[in-house]
C-alpha cells in the first residue's frame, strides 16, 4: 500500500461493526494518487480469493478487478454515494469469481469498503447482469446530468440524488437519502419548500408542477440560493412521489446585485445617484406633513482644481468630500451624488435649525486641508437647505426647491449657507415656468422678429436692417428681450432661439427679394450670444443660406465684445470661418467692456457698433468716446453703426465724425414683417 498502513485500532474504529468473520469479503481500499489498493481485507475475503492476507495488502484494485480498465474504475469508487456492480474478481489461482461488488464511500473521498458476494447460479448472475446494465443506463442519464436532481419514490422521503446535487450540497448521496436532504435547506426557507413539494405530491398525476427559491447551506456554512422545481411523480405499489431539479441562481443574483448597484450608484465615489436618490426622497415623503430635509451642496471653485491639477486630482477630491460627507452625517441620513461636484444630503425627523447644524459641520469638516498634487486645499462649498412644508406636493420639488438655495447661496457669496424661503421659491418656481413656456414658445415660431432699417450717414437712405427678437406672451403680455434672451442662455435654451432667428431673417431676406426687388435691404444684422459661439455657428448659418438660397455677404452676424473676450483665440477661428463663408463680422457695443486693442487689430472683423451711451452723450456736448471709436474703426478699415441715433442733430453730427451707418428711433422705429416690407416698398419709389 502506498502511504502508511492504517493501525487496527483505526480500521476498528472507520469499520466499527464490520466482523473479521463476516460471510462476506470485505476489503479496505485506498486511493494514493491515481492508484487504488487494498488497505486491509477480513478472513472471509482471504479464504475467497485465495490470497495470503499480506499479499492482498497494497495489491492494486485494478488487478483484482481485471473488467474494470482505465478510467472505468471511477465508477466504482464513487466519492459520492455507494456503487453495486456484479463484476468478475481475479483470485490467487488466476480464475475469476462472479460477484456482486459493492464500494461504499468514507468521509474523504480517499477510501472505500467494498464488500464481495459470490453469485448463485447462471439465472441469478444473468438476472443481476441486467440489472447492472440498467443501473449503468441510469447513472449516465441521471447520475452523470450537470442538472441537480433529486427522486422521491414516496412523500418528502428521497429514494435518489444525482452527483451533481450531491456536488451542490456539499453531502454524499447517504446523507440525503430519506429526508436528510432537508437538513441543507435554510431553516427560514424550509416551510416554502415543503409547501411546495407538498402541492405537488397532492397535485395527483395532473401534471402539477411547484417552485420554490430557497437557500441550501454547505457543510462548510456557505449558503447557495437555488430555485428547486418540484413535478409529480406516481409509482405502482409504491405511492405518490415527485422528480426535483435544482438550479444554482446565486451568481446570476450576484451579477444581478451588481447591475443594481450600478445602476443606482456612482461609480466613483461609489455614493447613490441621482436616481436612487430620487427613490429614497418619494419613498419617504409624505405630503402635508414635515421633518424630511435636504442639504445640497456644491463645491466652490471645482473647476479651478481640474484645470491647475488635473482631473486625476479633482477625482480624487470628490472621492475625499463623499468619505468626510459619510463620516459626517448621521446614521440613516442618505448621501448622494447629484452630479458633477454637487452632493445631497437627505434627513428624516429633522427640524429646520437642525439640518442647518448639520450643514454647518458639514462644512467645517470640508475646510480640512486635503493634499492634491503637491497642493494644501481647503474645500469648502455653497450650502443649500430646504425643510418639507406643507407647500411640498410632490417629492421632486423639495430637491428642487434645495436646488435653488444653493444657488441663492453661490450668488451671495461661496462658502455660505442658505435656507430658502417663501418668497425665493415663488420667484424660482414662477422662473421655471417661465423656462418652459419660452420653450414651448421657440418651439412652435412664437417668438416673433422685429427689423429696424440701418441707414446709410452719408446718403441718408435705408441699405439694412437689424433682426430683433420678441416674445408676446399670451398671458404675460410683451417679454422684453432683456429678460428672455439671458433666460435662455441660463436654461440651454439660446441655441435654439438663435436657430430661430437665423431661420426666419433669412427667410424673409429671401421674401423682400420676392416682393421688393431692387428695394429689399441688402443685408440684416443677426445677433449671436456668445453660447452660440463654437463650431456649430458655421454649419447653421451657412445650412439657412442654403435653405432660403441667399449669398453669405446678405448676413452680418453680430457679437458682443465681452462674448469675444471669454476666449479669443477660440472667437477667432469661429469668426475666421464665418468670414471665409462670405459674411460679414460686427462687433457690438464696442468700448463698454473690457476692451482689448491687441485682440482686435487680429480679429476677422469688419464692423464697430458704436454703443447707443456714447452716442446719447453727444446731446451733453462729449462727443470725444464716440469720435474716439469712429477714428479708430477708420484707422483699422473697419465701417461703424451708430446705434441709438435719437434726434437730427446726433445724425448730422456722426455723419460729420465719419460714421458709416446710423441706426435710431429718430430714423425708424422697429418693425413688423408686414411693416417693413410696405416701409421699404415706399423708400424705394421716393
Amino acid at each position: 500500500m502506498v502511504g502508511e498502513q492504517p493501525s487496527p485500532e483505526v480500521v476498528a474504529a472507520v469499520f466499527h461493526g464490520v466482523s473479521v468473520s463476516s460471510s462476506s469479503a470485505i476489503l479496505v481500499v485506498e486511493r494514493a494518487g491515481r492508484v487504488a489498493r487494498v488497505g486491509w481485507s477480513n478472513e472471509k475475503a482471504v479464504a475467497v480469493l485465495g490470497y495470503a492476507q499480506e499479499d492482498l495488502r497494497a495489491l492494486p484494485v485494478d488487478q483484482l478487478l481485471p473488467a474494470l480498465q482505465g478510467g472505468e474504475l471511477r465508477l466504482l469508487l464513487r466519492r459520492e454515494r455507494a456503487v453495486v456492480m456484479t463484476l468478475p474478481v481475479r483470485c490467487a489461482s488466476g480464475e475469476s469469481l462472479e460477484c456482486s461488488v459493492s464500494a461504499v464511500p468514507a468521509p474523504g473521498g480517499r477510501r472505500w469498503t467494498l464488500r464481495l458476494a459470490a453469485t448463485s447460479n447462471e439465472q441469478e448472475r444473468a438476472l443481476r447482469a441486467t440489472a447492472d446494465a440498467h443501473e449503468r443506463r441510469f447513472a449516465t442519464l441521471t447520475e452523470r446530468s450537470p442538472v441537480p436532481t433529486l427522486l422521491s419514490e414516496q412523500g418528502m422521503r428521497l429514494a435518489h440524488v444525482n452527483d451533481a446535487f450531491c456536488a451542490l450540497a456539499g453531502q454524499q448521496a447517504e446523507e440525503l437519502l430519506g429526508t436528510g436532504w432537508l437538513d441543507v435547506v435554510h431553516p427560514e426557507d424550509l416551510d416554502e419548500v415543503i409547501e411546495q413539494a407538498t402541492a405537488v405530491l397532492l397535485g395527483g398525476e395532473d401534471g402539477s408542477e411547484g417552485e420554490a427559491q430557497a437557500r441550501l447551506v454547505r457543510p462548510d456554512g456557505t449558503e447557495l440560493t437555488t430555485v428547486i422545481r418540484f413535478a409529480h411523480l406516481f409509482t405502482p405499489g409504491v405511492g405518490a412521489g415527485f422528480v426535483g431539479t435544482i438550479e444554482d441562481i446565486t451568481e446570476r443574483l450576484a451579477f444581478e446585485a451588481r447591475l443594481a448597484h450600478q445602476a443606482n450608484h456612482d461609480p466613483l465615489t461609489g455614493l447613490p445617484n441621482r436616481t436612487l436618490l430620487a427613490d429614497h426622497v418619494t419613498t419617504w415623503f409624505v405630503p402635508g406633513t414635515g421633518g424630511l430635509a435636504c442639504i445640497f451642496l456644491d463645491l466652490d471653485n471645482f473647476k479651478v482644481v481640474n484645470d491647475s491639477l488635473g482631473h486625476a486630482a479633482g477625482d480624487e477630491l470628490l472621492v475625499e468630500v463623499a468619505a468626510r460627507l459619510r463620516a459626517t452625517v448621521r446614521p440613516g441620513d442618505l448621501v448622494a451624488r447629484f452630479g458633477g461636484d454637487e452632493f445631497v444630503v437627505v434627513c428624516q425627523q429633522v427640524s429646520e435649525a437642525d439640518a442647518v447644524a448639520l450643514a454647518e459641520r458639514i462644512g467645517t469638516q470640508l475646510r480640512r486641508p486635503v493634499r492634491l498634487g503637491g497642493v494644501d486645499l481647503r474645500p469648502q462649498a455653497s450650502v443649500g437647505v430646504t425643510v418639507q412644508t406643507a407647500e411640498h406636493q410632490a417629492a421632486e420639488e423639495l430637491i428642487r426647491d434645495c436646488d435653488i438655495a444653493m444657488y441663492q447661496a453661490k450668488t451671495g457669496g461661496k462658502g455660505r449657507i442658505t435656507v430658502l424661503d417663501s418668497d425665493a421659491r415663488a420667484q424660482a418656481r414662477d422662473k421655471l415656468r417661465l423656462v418652459a413656456e419660452l420653450r414651448s414658445a421657440i418651439e412652435r415660431r412664437e417668438i416673433t422678429l422685429m427689423y429696424q432699417p440701418i441707414f446709410d450717414a452719408v446718403v441718408g437712405t435705408a441699405t439694412s436692417v437689424e433682426s430683433l427678437a420678441r416674445w408676446q406672451h399670451a398671458e404675460r403680455g410683451s417679454i422684453s428681450p432683456g429678460v428672455f434672451v439671458p433666460l435662455a442662455e441660463e436654461s440651454g435654451l439660446v441655441a435654439a432661439l438663435g436657430l430661430l432667428v437665423l431661420d426666419e431673417t433669412c427667410r424673409q431676406l429671401a421674401e423682400w427679394d420676392r416682393e421688393l426687388g431692387a428695394a429689399a435691404p441688402r443685408r440684416a444684422h443677426v445677433n449671436v450670444s456668445a453660447l452660440q459661439l463654437d463650431g456649430n455657428l458655421h454649419d447653421h448659418v451657412a445650412s439657412a443660406l442654403r435653405r432660403h438660397r441667399l449669398s453669405a455677404d446678405r448676413l452680418s452676424i453680430e457679437i458682443t465684445e465681452s462674448a469675444l473676450m471669454k476666449d479669443p483665440a477660440s472667437a477667432r477661428e469661429v469668426l475666421q470661418a464665418l468670414r471665409d463663408l462670405g459674411c460679414q463680422i460686427s462687433i457690438d457695443d464696442f468700448g463698454t467692456g473690457y476692451s482689448s486693442l491687441a485682440y482686435l487689430r487680429h480679429l476677422p472683423v469688419d464692423c464697430l457698433k458704436v454703443d447707443r451711451s456714447f452716442v446719447a452723450e453727444l446731446a451733453d456736448g462729449h462727443a470725444e468716446i464716440t469720435s474716439a471709436v469712429i477714428a479708430l474703426a477708420h484707422n483699422l478699415g473697419l465701417c461703424t453703426v451708430a446705434e441709438g441715433v435719437e434726434t437730427p442733430a446726433q445724425a448730422r453730427l456722426l455723419a460729420e465724425l465719419g460714421a458709416t451707418y446710423l441706426q435710431g428711433f429718430s430714423l425708424a422705429a422697429p418693425l413688423a414683417a408686414a411693416e417693413a416690407t410696405a416701409w421699404f416698398a415706399a423708400a424705394g419709389q421716393r
